[in-house]
């Protein structure tokens, strides 16, 4: 009797440990893919520079549109919070698009290669953004399942596990894709 209380007992901490580090590796798996959301954000807010630059000289009175690019910049640098960058994320799309809409107006500056150069550039950047929020938002999913299914429920509790916030868009304008598209 009594090697049979031990054989379920060892089989329960087996469980338990397993479903732990279940919960560690999802956990693991959220952070890494924030952290390609914002190796990508990052790299869009370093190209951005550039690209204003090259545009400032053809599009000099949309000074307000740069000043709010270079205070969302300052403000993606001191923020660490993912709600917050979502947020800063869509507002300096709504900014790009403002650029890239007054961009058509200027013929010269679509034939500027290093416009072009940047707005490729731009443009890939975009898409691996988009690619990053949607592997963040499926990490998220399963690492929340986890935490909510039994009974990997009970683990979660016992080890303060918590759930995780998906990246979504904060208004229906921030949902629209940013257009990149030059008439390339």
């Amino acid at each position: 009797m009594l090697w049979i209380i031990l054989a379920i007992l060892a089989v329960l901490i087996i469980a338990v440990i397993g479903m732990y580090n279940g919960l560690v590796q999802s956990r693991i798996k959220v952070d890494n893919a924030w952290s390609q959301i914002d190796v990508q954000l990052q790299r869009r807010f370093d190209l951005i520079p550039n690209f204003v630059e090259t545009v400032k000289g053809y599009m000099a009175h949309e000074k307000e549109t740069f000043e709010k690019i270079a205070a969302l910049r300052t403000s993606w640098a001191n923020t660490n919070s993912i709600s917050e960058k979502a947020k800063l994320d869509n507002e300096l799309s709504t900014s790009l698009k403002t650029i890239m809409a007054v961009s058509e107006s200027y013929p010269e500056l679509k034939a500027n290669q290093n416009f072009s150069d940047l707005s490729e550039e731009l443009r890939n950047t975009e898409n691996k953004i988009s690619f990053s929020r949607q592997f963040y938002n499926d990490a998220v999913t399963m690492y929340n399942t986890k935490l909510q299914v039994f009974p990997s429920n009970i683990i979660a509790g016992m080890f303060n596990f918590t759930a995780r916030d998906l990246f979504k868009a904060e208004s229906d304008e921030a949902r629209k894709n940013v257009k990149v598209d030059f008439g390339n």
